[in-house]
């Protein structure tokens, strides 16, 4: 089947269903989540898989002294990349009984991790979500509850404070909260509408704006807090899942594809792929 007009490029194919991508030295790092494999990306598309993870890995991130963090979404836990073996940091599932999805890691080290709130995949009614706080050393608590399905997040730091951005896939809205000392959030708060789009993974640029993927609609948007969508980039006949903003001058926007989300049907018909565009303004912090 031949796509509809897309805006992106194809670097990448034949994935089961890419995901939660993060541009981290000099390389696009994603989960392949169904098919339980988390690789690396070079700029030029040249791709390896790093390590392989039981219960399907989901959100990436990396702890101030270089090691990895990745949730395991059916195994309920948080793990650490330990030189060549996993560890698990926080058994999640005493925060629920779900999958557990995406996450991002603050500056400090904690990292902020949102769960499903439902089983998904038997077409259970919507309920409300947790975005979990882990200490480096575990220690977890409840932060934010009853999100309507929480996905792509991000911590940015401003003459305010610090501020985490999350986007309420069900809710239609970015969400934003204070970050306290104490890992804590504050001041909830619509940080944009964007109905009639529906968001999932998103990624930061440098005027404060936020690229977010939707799967519904297909394609990706350019979100500005208070205002909402000014700009809209198709991704064709395919669903866009996540994306991140990197490459070596961080104006490459990078964009998690398939043409379904079914995980019955994701790994036979391996229609995954890594896209990209190129955008005017770089991304907030990129290495």
């Amino acid at each position: 089947m031949t796509d509809e007009r897309s805006d992106t490029t194809v670097l990448m194919e034949r994935l089961a269903f890419p995901d939660c991508p993060r541009w981290h030295e000099g390389r696009l790092w994603f989960s392949d989540t169904h098919d339980g494999r988390v690789w690396a990306m070079t700029e030029e598309g040249q791709a390896e898989p790093m390590l392989s993870v039981d219960g399907r890995p989901g959100g990436l991130g990396w702890l101030p002294d270089g090691r990895l963090l990745v949730v395991s979404m059916k195994g309920r836990a948080l793990l650490r990349h330990d030189g060549d073996r996993l560890t698990t940091v926080c058994d999640l599932s005493r925060f629920s009984p779900h999958a557990w999805n995406d996450l991002v890691v603050a500056p400090d080290g904690r990292a902020y991790v949102g769960g499903h709130g439902h089983d998904v995949e038997a077409d259970d009614e919507l309920a409300g979500a947790p975005l979990v706080c882990v200490e480096p050393d575990g220690e977890a608590w409840v932060v934010v509850d009853r999100l309507l399905f929480p996905n792509g997040m991000a911590v940015v730091d401003g003459p305010g404070g610090r501020t985490l951005l999350v986007a309420e896939t069900w809710g239609q809205r970015v969400s934003a909260y204070d970050l306290l000392a104490d890992g804590s959030a504050a001041r909830p708060r619509v940080w944009a509408d964007v109905r009639p789009n529906v968001p999932d993974g998103l990624a930061v640029d440098a005027e404060g704006a936020v690229w977010v993927a939707d799967p519904v609609l297909k394609g990706l948007m350019r979100v500005i807090e208070g205002v909402g969508a000014v700009q809209w980039l198709s991704t064709g006949d395919r669903g866009a899942f996540s994306c991140a903003l990197g490459g070596s001058d961080g104006r490459t926007l990078y964009v998690c594809t398939s043409g379904t989300s079914n995980p019955a049907k994701t790994v036979r018909e391996r229609s995954g792929r890594i896209e990209a565009v190129r955008v005017d303004v770089p991304a907030l912090t990129y290495a």
